[in-house]
């Protein structure tokens, strides 16, 4: 009896001594950090109404992200680490109940011509309730890329229209060689100013990872890969962690809406003029 209680203080000794060790600050420093608070402002402008009809409905719904590298997830360590599928995960977190697909069509180097030039392909073949179109990165690297963006940006509005499906543009990320070129506040500037006249909502990227670097104070290599210019993991999580608190903001309010106006519709028809109305 003596020995066994003996052993139990000097195994409960041993368990105190184990938990009180500290982990090693280069350990600590190694491990990522958590998303910070967005101080920037993620509300979209414009409403997504069609999708959220398709949930309130209780109908499937897919989204298609096009894009580039950053779509397709260069500097990620798993294809399911990119923003596409983090958004997917953070949806379906939202809106247990609901059939979500996203799908992923980034493809590296490419910018609004090659993305036009697969519309129908990448795009519309899936018939998408929401696109999501992230452009503009490399048309900064590109001979007169700025100068033919807004055009090609006002092209895919008008596609995306005609397939009837809400669309979203994402703007470009913030790293170090996107913040040197000369053309990258004009490219912020004529995606907001497309996004306002077509009524078409613009999430900032750039914006939000600014924030992290500027106000949270994370250095770059926290969000971004080994390139300084590709999102890393921890970017990808974040980005769409924040797209998707923006996308359930705006359905909700949609939804919300048709709560207090059950007659509304995605396209009101125009009500017809009485006959008496009218002048001879």
């Amino acid at each position: 009896m003596h020995k066994t209680l003996l052993l139990a203080a000097s195994l409960a000794a041993s368990l105190a001594a184990f938990a009180s060790l500290a982990v090693p600050a280069t350990a600590a420093s190694l491990m990522p950090a958590a998303c910070p608070s967005a101080k920037v402002a993620s509300k979209l402008t414009a409403p997504l109404a069609r999708l959220a009809a398709r949930l309130r409905a209780g109908e499937p719904v897919t989204i298609v992200a096009i894009g580039s590298s950053s779509t397709a997830g260069a500097g990620s360590t798993r294809g399911e680490f990119s923003y596409p599928s983090r958004l997917q995960a953070v949806l379906k977190e939202r809106f247990p109940d609901a059939d979500i697909t996203v799908v992923n069509r980034g493809i590296n180097g490419q910018d609004a011509p090659e993305m036009l030039a697969r519309f129908e392909r990448d795009v519309a073949a899936y018939q998408p309730n929401l696109v999501l179109w992230q452009a503009g990165v490399n048309a900064l690297f590109r001979a007169n890329g700025i100068t033919a963006a807004e055009q090609l940006l006002r092209e895919a509005v008008q596609r995306t229209r005609a397939i009837g499906a809400d669309m979203l543009i994402i703007d470009p990320q913030y790293a170090p060689r996107v913040n040197a070129d000369a053309d990258t506040a004009a490219m912020l500037r004529l995606m907001d100013k497309v996004g306002a006249e077509e009524g078409v909502g613009v999430f900032h990227r750039y914006a939000l990872m600014r924030d992290w670097h500027e106000t949270a104070g994370l250095p770059y290599e926290t969000f971004l890969w080994k390139d300084s210019f590709h999102m890393n993991d921890w970017g990808y999580n974040c980005f769409a962690r924040d797209l998707g608190q923006a996308l359930t903001a705006n359905i909700e309010a949609q939804q919300r809406s048709a709560d207090v106006t059950p007659a509304a519709k995605l396209a009101p028809a125009a009500v017809p003029t009485p006959a008496s109305a009218v002048t001879p």
